[in-house]
């Protein structure tokens, strides 16, 4: 019993770190109509504080990857995690665009650290083969982000203004730095060995980068799950704007999407009982893209109402909870000396392609739903040829190498 509660509340804070980002995203999505109003500018401004925040989440990760190998887990989480705070306060009080833009930049850089700890904490507690068992159950918890963030962040808008929102996050944040405190178990300790000079820290990423399984999950996975970042930032518009929501409508219909990547992520806890990962990472693939030809079709040549347009969503979003464990647990078996660095190099890339993808959507916005819906469809496509393409080259190239060895031991 005391090994389940301590499994239990290892899992929960692992996903509270991990949640961080995604909160951070989620909750304002309902404000974005009330911020544009009150900075005086436009949507389409507001939306690229949102693209500031998933590159900084990009670009930050690189940094603390090596600090996490190095010093430990603890001292670069307690600095993010503070760098955070202050941003989210900054954000609440900022007065124009501009500014809001620089303060989710900095927001994103102290929060992601939440990420990369998560993953490479899930790999120095737990053993390999277990590793994507949890990542299904750290995504659950992430999973209850986005069903309640947008509810949240649109009552508190309509209530109290959409500062308050960024005075919540600074508030959750404490709260999940003091569970960090009394209760994480502390993980893989400092490693003198690892340099922080420029020079070995970009070595240590180029021998993970080298690592094929890793590259291809990574690279397949990558570009495939920001697919639904085009939808997170697209959602507010298409769905206040052209259906004409409220916030608290806009609200129950993203956790309603959100519900299906919480019964997939379930799902894949069962599944992985019968089926490895890699079939598992095939199959959601090719499920994600034929609903993606579906959506993009249909509002091509009739269009769709809410129901028919939120139903689609939450049938490629599902895709999501089955991929999304699978490919980081298979991206990070492969380390363990560097996992934080593997960690950070993952992370990066995948929220480097969502902040190319959330920016397209920004840049290609026509007042219609079908830019957004075009780019999730691509991604799923493009990480579906790349895991089959990048499979078939290791395949060759390790028939290959057999061949060689009868031949040498022939001759």
């Amino acid at each position: 019993m005391k090994r389940k509660k301590y499994y239990f509340f290892t899992i929960l804070i692992l996903g509270g770190l991990a949640t961080i980002s995604p909160f951070s995203i989620d909750m304002y999505l309902p404000g974005f109509t009330a911020i544009a109003k009150d900075l005086n500018t436009t949507i389409d401004q507001v939306q690229l504080s949102l693209t500031s925040y998933v590159f900084g989440i990009s670009i930050g990760q690189l940094f603390y990857g090596p600090l996490l190998d190095r010093f430990g887990r603890r001292k670069p989480l307690y600095a993010g995690l503070i760098i955070y705070v202050l941003a989210s306060i900054g954000c609440a009080f900022t007065h124009s665009v501009e500014s809001l833009i620089l303060m989710r930049l900095l927001q994103a850089i102290g929060g992601c650290v939440g990420m990369v700890a998560a993953q490479a904490l899930v790999r120095d507690l737990f053993p390999v083969n277990k590793s994507a068992q949890v990542f299904s159950l750290i995504i659950l918890v992430i999973a209850v982000s986005p069903m309640i963030a947008p509810t949240i962040g649109g009552y508190v808008t309509a209530a109290f203004g959409w500062h308050w929102v960024f005075i919540i996050l600074a508030g959750i944040a404490l709260l999940i730095m003091a569970a960090v405190y009394f209760y994480l178990p502390l993980g893989k300790k400092a490693d003198s060995t690892i340099s922080l000079k420029p020079r070995s820290v970009l070595a240590n990423y180029f021998v993970v980068s080298k690592q094929p399984q890793f590259l291809i999950y990574t690279l397949a996975g990558g570009i495939a799950m920001a697919g639904p970042f085009a939808y997170i930032v697209g959602s507010s518009d298409v769905y206040m704007n052209i259906y004409g929501l409220t916030e608290q409508q806009y609200g129950w219909a993203f956790a309603l999407v959100a519900f299906g990547m919480i019964g997939t992520t379930q799902l894949n806890h069962l599944l992985l009982r019968h089926f490895k990962s890699e079939s598992l990472i095939k199959v959601a693939l090719f499920y994600q893209t034929i609903v993606g030809v579906t959506l993009v079709g249909g509002l091509l040549y009739t269009g769709y109402d809410i129901f028919g347009f939120t139903a689609l969503v939450f049938l490629f979003v599902a895709g999501h909870g089955i991929m999304s464990p699978n490919v980081t647990a298979l991206s990070m078996a492969p380390f363990t000396k560097h996992a934080g660095s593997a960690s950070a190099l993952l992370g990066s890339f995948r929220l480097g392609v969502g902040a190319v993808v959330s920016a397209l959507v920004s840049l290609l916005h026509d007042g219609t739903s079908l830019p957004m819906a075009i780019i999730m469809l691509m991604c799923s496509l493009i990480g579906l040829i790349i895991l089959n393409s990048g499979n078939a080259v290791v395949k060759y190239r390790a028939r290959r190498v057999d061949a060689e060895r009868e031949v040498s031991v022939l001759v």
